[in-house]
């Protein structure tokens, strides 16, 4: 069912807004308030709202028609697609990982990753190249720790600069950083809440150090992934961020605290 939006979004809130992209990105309730660090109930209710609002009796089409009215498009972020987990009594069976949706992770008080992926698909035809791969990474030999983390290349150049932007809660600024995969996924208003929501109980960065870089092949061109090891002042933690060559420039593609 199409139906134009009206009343600035059927005079939506922000916070239902930001649910229901999650929820068109493959998330369910519980996911989202996990990612969120609030109750279901919480959730369940903002979508109930939502669809009173909207005239719709399922969240999943309530969530379509916001990505349609703000320009997205439909066909390429449904959540067939990105596979789906139950929301109450829009969905009769789960199948998605909830640990390893595109936006969100857990907050701090629960201790799980934090992951924002943009590149979903084509970070898992990467994995796949290496899991189809064995011979290619038993032949070669492993690379003394010291190859691993010095010289720092470009790349991880790249991935602690726009760290720091992250650091000073210049998200607009970090969001220019990623890639034309994260940003068709992810807007800039879903990367500011959710990176709010997860950067601001850590605290102050206190110091970061380079664990490894790592490539990670797969077409069209492959990916590097960059890990450090980050000391706030509320937290000790393992920041992922995995970037690709876009246009002769590294572009961040997914990020994850852990």
């Amino acid at each position: 069912m199409d139906m134009p939006a009206k009343d600035s979004f059927w005079a939506l809130t922000e916070k239902e807004k930001l649910t229901l992209r999650l929820i068109v990105r493959g998330h369910d309730a519980k996911s989202i308030a996990r990612s969120l660090d609030l109750s279901v109930h919480t959730i369940n209710e903002r979508l109930r709202d939502a669809r009173r609002k909207m005239a719709v009796s399922s969240s999943r089409e309530a969530a379509r028609l916001l990505l349609k009215a703000e320009g997205g498009d439909p066909g390429s972020a449904t959540p067939d697609s990105l596979g789906d987990a139950e929301i109450g009594e829009d969905a009769s069976h789960a199948r998605f990982d909830q640990e390893a949706a595109p936006i969100g992770g857990a907050g701090s008080a629960h201790s799980r990753p934090w992951i924002i992926i943009g590149g979903l698909m084509m970070l898992a035809l990467a994995l796949l190249a290496i899991t189809a791969s064995p011979q290619i990474l038993s032949s070669a030999p492993p690379a003394p720790a010291a190859s691993r983390v010095a010289p720092e290349s470009e790349a991880v150049d790249f991935a602690r600069n726009w760290l720091t932007l992250v650091d000073q809660g210049r998200w607009e600024d970090s969001y220019r950083g990623t890639g034309a995969g994260f940003q068709k996924s992810n807007t800039l208003q879903v990367w500011t809440d959710v990176s709010q929501n997860v950067r601001a109980p850590l605290g102050a960065m206190i110091s970061r150090t380079l664990l490894s870089q790592q490539d990670l092949p797969a077409p069209p061109h492959g990916y590097k992934v960059v890990k450090f090891r980050t000391h706030f002042a509320n937290k000790d933690v393992i920041e992922t961020v995995t970037l690709e060559r876009e246009d002769g420039a590294w572009h961040v593609v997914g990020v994850m605290i852990d």
